[in-house]
């Protein structure tokens, strides 16, 4: 499988985290972005009229931020870039962000800090507003990456797998079954019960990825076709939406809210 195919893939991935995105943002937002990495979507948070707090665990990481965006429009949303780890936000007020971005899974690396990490996420937002995330998906990967899953099984045992397969938890075989970091692996009802243990609760959810998990030389044909490619993109986004699909991707996205419950 070439370069080429994994890039259309993502490009679906793509579209439809930042489909998902723009439902939540506002012009004029301010927005604390974790684990920002290159900057992929804190160019989308400044194309949407936020400014951004930057963020991200490794230094590497925001030097490669403030790289890809320099001399870019983009730059000038940036409030700054700050090292942190999502598992302590004490440093901002309760309210100080008018929503928290937290793309590319940093809650599957937290393990048993997860709800004081999103407690915090979501102390830190204003009344009402959003933290929009991400984490990576345990049935969506287990059914994408089953041949490797297989052969991992077989190397570990069937008691191992059925461990991680009960609990999502890679830290059971080291994680290159999947093909991921070690990490914490989620299923839908595992998110939203998180959620609620912190405080919150889900308002909106979606798979990463669905129908483009499936036959790439089939994306290939629709992309060469600029208005099948549109048309296939709004039926991907709309299925990813779908309760059936919320597990059937490589990621599950996510709005969440403070419960008034």
């Amino acid at each position: 499988m070439g370069p080429a195919h994994w890039r259309r893939r993502g490009r679906v991935s793509l579209e439809v985290h930042r489909r998902f995105l723009a439902r939540f943002v506002q012009p004029g937002d301010r927005v604390l972005e974790v684990g920002a990495g290159p900057g992929r979507f804190t160019v989308e948070l400044a194309a949407l009229g936020a400014t951004v707090v930057v963020t991200d665990l490794s230094p590497v990481q925001l030097a490669l931020n403030a790289e890809h965006l320099r001399g870019t429009v983009s730059e000038a949303a940036v409030e700054r870039r700050e090292v942190l780890d999502v598992c302590d936000t004490s440093r901002y007020a309760d309210g100080e962000f008018d929503l928290v971005l937290a793309y590319g899974g940093p809650l599957s690396y937290t393990f048993e800090h997860a709800e004081q990490a999103m407690r915090g996420l979501l102390r830190i937002t204003r009344p009402g507003g959003p933290v929009v995330g991400s984490v990576m998906s345990l049935l969506g990967a287990w059914r994408h990456f089953l041949p490797g899953v297989v052969k991992v099984a077989e190397r570990i045992g069937e008691d191992a797998n059925d461990r991680i397969l009960r609990t999502g938890d890679l830290r059971h075989e080291g994680g290159q079954g999947m093909d991921v970091h070690v990490c914490q692996m989620f299923r839908h009802r595992d998110l939203a019960a998180l959620t609620r243990a912190a405080g919150g609760e889900i308002v909106a959810a979606s798979a990463s990825n669905w129908a483009s998990l499936g036959d790439l030389d089939v994306l290939a044909a629709l992309e060469a076709d600029p208005s099948r490619w549109a048309r296939f993109l709004e039926h991907e986004v709309a299925a990813c939406q779908e309760p059936g699909a919320l597990d059937g991707g490589t990621h599950i996205l996510f709005a969440a809210r403070h419960s008034h419950g």
